[in-house]
């Protein structure tokens, strides 16, 4: 068994985070990856689906929404709650659910808890079988939203949109796709999100590799044999296999591939941090005793104590809130003592101090090789990265076929017609796999795949080329009935993304209730609530993980510098998660809605 290797004082930790950050640091930042175009086009193809022919649409629809994962399904069902029926979904993807229709390599599953992770469980009858839903029933329960909601019957499934423009005369937004299709649409929303677009690793001769490559959102499962359910790969078993890329894709799949492959290498530049899983399934007897709004207590009750509240028990009880109380706990452990900014962040430190320790102890406890274990300690904060949480990825590699090639922070070096160069040495490969990610610190227009065309001809990549520029996130200035559906410039709550989404969809549900009944045709924010919005935002906003003191990653644009435009592009509400959601409901319970014009 290993021995632990930790620092002995909090300036020599700190050391070692440095350190260990700067050797990852690149000038490129984002520009190391490549864009899935040309000749790497063929990584956007869609594997699971046929896209059946039909004739273009030239036809006209109240309500537009530009997406189908789980932003745009919530928020259908909260428009057909409302009574507005005219609803149509506009996907790529040949059916709904986002990044859980693309994503279905081996082993995915989600990190936060199903009972808050999945949206309107009440109000489609169904119960999560565990604890982390795997991949196949988290899309499965897309499936029965549109199907619950009716969101199938209008929907453009296969259909990517090319561009948006507003017709001023006609006060409707011009709708163009790849299928030829014209439509017009009074209301849009965009719900076009971060993990839909892959990126590729920026690694000297990907395009040369003769062997078979894919990304593990288009996973090819006709080669590697199984399936997402889990199946053994058996068409694997005679494969040298590798695979680029140790974050949370990595984390889910690599136990699968360690299982069928005859030969593993992974490819590490950087640890994820993994802290324990414990997976279980839900007892239906248990779920039956659960209260008529019991999902809404969950989602409050994760979120305050996500972010540092008080809640007289922990329902969710994970990773997150973890955290989370610890720093709580440390704040107020003497009744006496001063609540400051200070004091926050010594709790903070703290915590995470003793968190990653008892995550490395982990990897010392599971890895049966000193060397590797050493290898796959990270040297962080917590959420400097995307936290996983797996009982199985450490464990994988005790398996005498699978070997952590470790780059001491540098990457991989190149690529060539048979395999993989790291570290001076050539791995031959059959196979090459990228774990690589999706496109989140990219150009708005280019990780939709369309622009958007306001008022007067004013390009929405424009107007947010310093950083994004909104109204509560949702509306922006001179793109008139056009919602925009993320967590950024609003809650923010990145441990729960559907949350946000939830609450948005209520949110536009009710604006354009209001103003159908109130007939009008335009509805838009003012110049200066906007630009109120974002001078708070600027100025006070709440941030996730976007410290440049952070090893690189895409919660910190690979650790470069943002500026002003990445303040904007990842700032949240002053007061946090909490205090957003109870403002944004009394905004639009108050009938005022005040900030929009309705013309």
């Amino acid at each position: 068994m290993a021995t632990t290797s930790e620092p002995t004082t909090r300036d020599e930790l700190q050391a070692k985070y440095r350190a260990e950050r700067d050797k990852r640091l690149r000038d490129d930042g984002n520009e190391q990856y490549v864009e899935p175009t040309g000749k790497y086009a063929h990584f956007l193809d869609d594997p699971w689906a046929e896209v059946p022919e039909r004739e273009p649409l030239h036809d006209e629809v109240t309500v537009a929404f530009i997406g189908g994962g789980f932003a745009g399904l919530v928020t259908g069902a909260r428009l057909k709650q409302a009574g507005i029926d005219d609803v149509r979904i506009i996907e790529k993807g040949g059916d709904v659910g986002g990044t859980w229709y693309w994503n279905r390599y081996p082993g995915a599953q989600c990190d936060t808890a199903a009972m808050i992770y999945l949206p309107l469980l009440e109000e489609t009858g169904h119960m999560p079988s565990e604890k982390y839903t795997h991949g196949p029933e988290i899309y499965e329960h897309t499936r029965r939203i549109a199907e619950t909601f009716g969101l199938y019957d209008n929907a453009c499934l296969g259909t990517e949109v090319t561009e948006l423009e507003w017709d001023d005369d006609a006060k409707r937004w011009i709708i163009r796709t790849n299928r030829g299709d014209e439509m017009r649409a009074k209301f849009v929303a965009m719900g076009t999100g971060p993990l839909h677009r892959p990126k590729l690793p920026g690694i000297p001769g990907i395009e040369s590799f003769a062997g078979h490559a894919f990304h593990t959102s288009r996973w090819d499962y006709a080669y590697t044999g199984g399936d997402p359910d889990g199946g053994l790969m058996t068409g694997l078993a005679d494969k040298r296999v590798g695979i680029i890329g140790t974050g949370a894709t990595a984390v889910q799949c690599v136990p699968h591939l360690a299982r069928a492959a005859g030969e593993l290498f992974v490819f590490q530049r950087t640890p994820s941090s993994i802290d324990i899983r414990n997976n279980h399934e839900i007892d239906p007897e248990w779920f039956s005793t659960l209260e008529p709004g019991w999902q809404r207590e969950w989602l409050e009750n994760f979120m305050i104590l996500q972010t540092g509240g008080f809640a007289d028990d922990d329902l969710v009880k994970d990773g997150w809130t973890d955290i989370s109380q610890r720093i709580r706990d440390r704040v107020f452990a003497d009744p006496g003592a001063q609540l400051t900014p200070e004091s926050w962040i010594k709790a903070y430190e703290d915590s995470d101090d003793e968190k990653m320790a008892e995550i490395r102890a982990r990897v010392d406890e599971i890895i049966d090789d000193p060397e590797t274990a050493e290898a796959l300690k990270p040297w962080y904060r917590q959420l400097c990265k995307r936290p996983c949480f797996h009982d199985e990825y450490l464990q994988s590699y005790n398996r005498p076929n699978a070997h952590l090639i470790d780059t001491d922070g540098h990457g991989v070096e190149r690529i060539d017609e048979t395999g993989v160069w790291a570290n001076g040495v050539h791995y031959e490969l059959d196979c090459l796999i990228y774990a690589s990610g999706f496109e989140v610190g990219t150009d708005y227009a280019r990780r939709s795949g369309f622009d958007t065309i306001g008022r007067d001809g004013l390009k929405l990549s424009e107007k947010w080329d310093d950083g994004m520029q909104s109204y509560h996130g949702m509306h922006v200035y001179g793109f008139p009935n056009l919602f925009v559906v993320s967590p950024s410039q609003a809650a923010n709550l990145i441990s729960n993304v559907p949350h946000n989404l939830v609450e948005a969809g209520q949110t536009i549900a009710a604006i354009l209730t209001h103003a159908l009944d109130v007939d009008a045709t335009e509805v838009e924010c003012t110049a200066e609530a906007e630009q109120q919005w974002v001078d708070l935002l600027e100025k006070f906003g709440r941030r996730f993980g976007n410290n440049q003191e952070c090893t690189p990653g895409y919660y910190n644009n690979e650790g470069r510098s943002s500026g002003r435009r990445g303040v904007l592009n990842s700032a949240g509400y002053p007061a946090g998660p909490v205090a957003f959601f109870q403002y944004i409901d009394e905004w639009r319970t108050s009938g005022d809605f005040t900030g929009l014009e309705f013309r």
